[in-house]
């Protein structure tokens, strides 16, 4: 399954405007059970940050992180890092019209590369290591460019059917994955091998969790590749099925799992 032929239709109709801009970035946060996530631990970091941030958004893609980020306080400053120059030069012409360039700006650049000594607050990687093989020359250098008692916040499958892989049979449900899923305790033995002192781990997508991610996201991205022509039900499909994939949210998010598809990962320097 590719994602970025979808991630293509979808741009061509919501970046035409602003507003539909602004429309695409409140759906995903209401689809998207990660995003929750990261802004619950987003909630809980800013707490010690109101005065000012810089923050590096790794792998920022639409953006729609980024724009998240950028509502939170006029006194944070964003980067917005990616490998797909479109995607840059997208995100920089939203955010310019929407008069947010003091706040955020975006630039090309590979994670295996990418440092800037003792530059950042936070360092916000959501679902991107699983694309990187390179993944601890990755997290060394985010290390290096984190601040003293700065965090990076990592959103990623894990090894417990993360990618929609539950055998050694099975497929990534993506394609462009180079990896299915991290054992949490890789995840943490890699982050504490490059340098950082303390490392958080927990299990996203539990059992709630994995049932909302097949209603809101797998079932429609199937359908949507059998035949374009799904888009037009998307609509309908959505008002019947997101009550029920809200109520999984939430309580994924608010509860403590002993395994789960995902892992919300936190390291401090």
């Amino acid at each position: 399954m590719k994602y970025d032929p979808i991630k293509r239709s979808l741009g061509v109709v919501f970046n035409k405007n602003p507003f539909l801009r602004k429309l695409f970035y409140r759906l995903l946060d209401l689809l998207l059970l990660r995003t929750w996530h990261i802004k619950k631990a987003v909630r809980v970091w800013k707490v010690n940050y109101k005065k000012g941030a810089s923050i590096l958004d790794a792998g920022s893609g639409f953006g729609q992180y980024t724009y998240y980020l950028s509502k939170q306080s006029k006194s944070w400053k964003i980067l917005g890092v990616d490998v797909k120059e479109e995607q840059i030069e997208d995100c920089n012409n939203f955010f310019s019209k929407i008069g947010r360039t003091d706040l955020v700006k975006f630039e090309y650049a590979d994670l295996t590369k990418f440092t800037k000594p003792q530059a950042y607050d936070l360092i916000l990687s959501v679902d991107v290591m699983e694309h990187i093989l390179e993944d601890v020359t990755v997290f060394k250098n985010f290390h290096q460019s984190l601040k003293e008692n700065g965090m990076v916040l990592i959103s990623t499958p894990s090894d417990q059917g993360g990618s929609d892989v539950h055998d050694e049979d099975d497929h990534s449900f993506i394609d462009e994955h180079v990896r299915d899923g991290y054992n949490i305790t890789e995840i943490e033995d890699k982050l504490k091998s490059v340098g950082f002192s303390n490392v958080e781990a927990k299990y996203s997508y539990g059992a709630p969790g994995k049932i909302s991610w097949k209603l809101s996201m797998k079932y429609p991205i199937l359908m949507v590749n059998t035949s374009k022509l799904f888009f037009l039900f998307l609509p309908i499909y959505y008002i019947i099925v997101y009550p029920f994939a809200f109520l999984l949210n939430y309580f994924d998010v608010n509860t403590k799992h002993k395994t789960g598809t995902g892992l919300i990962v936190k390291a401090y320097k």
